[in-house]
């Protein structure tokens, strides 16, 4: 099958909220929180906040997507909100795909290293192992920091020195 990756655009919408659906790692809070900045991004193109990456089918349907934008504050660190893939796209290659088109187009623009913040809970231990496999390192673990028994982890990668 061949995919495209591309920036979203507002004909993507729809074929975000069927991919959010299908995702079920992600509760209704998730859900809403990630459709609210696909909003934020196609409804206010000056915003610097979030960007978007897609993974689309030839008929334009999103199979997967990347949410990242700027950490504030800094100079050339970037912070990787949300990467989601299609159950059914799973294991293929897309998320992979999805993450080596960010740290391109991060080089590009002279970034220095990219953050991921994800959950301890047992069913983010395959998205933990992605981010690894990736060359994603664990840096940081917060406990207790989602609710008590729940850590927060963060992962880098440095993308120059």
């Amino acid at each position: 099958m061949e995919i495209e990756i591309r920036e979203l655009v507002r004909e993507d919408r729809d074929s975000m909220n069927r991919l959010l659906s299908k995702i079920t790692d992600f509760d209704a809070e998730d859900r809403a929180i990630a459709i609210q900045l696909v909003d934020i991004f196609l409804n206010n193109p000056a915003q610097e906040d979030y960007q978007f990456f897609v993974a689309s089918t030839k008929d334009g349907e999103v199979i997967g997507y990347l949410c990242y934008g700027p950490t504030p504050l800094t100079q050339g660190t970037y912070d990787l909100y949300w990467i989601a893939v299609d159950p059914a796209f799973a294991g293929q290659g897309v998320g992979t795909m999805l993450l080596k088109q960010l740290e391109s187009t991060l080089k590009e623009n002279n970034a220095r290293l990219i953050l991921i913040e994800t959950s301890s809970s047992q069913q983010y231990v395959l998205t933990r192992r992605f981010y690894e496999k990736n060359g994603y390192v664990l840096v940081e673990t917060i406990k207790d920091f989602y609710r008590p028994g729940e850590d927060r982890t963060t992962y880098v990668k440095y993308l120059r020195f």
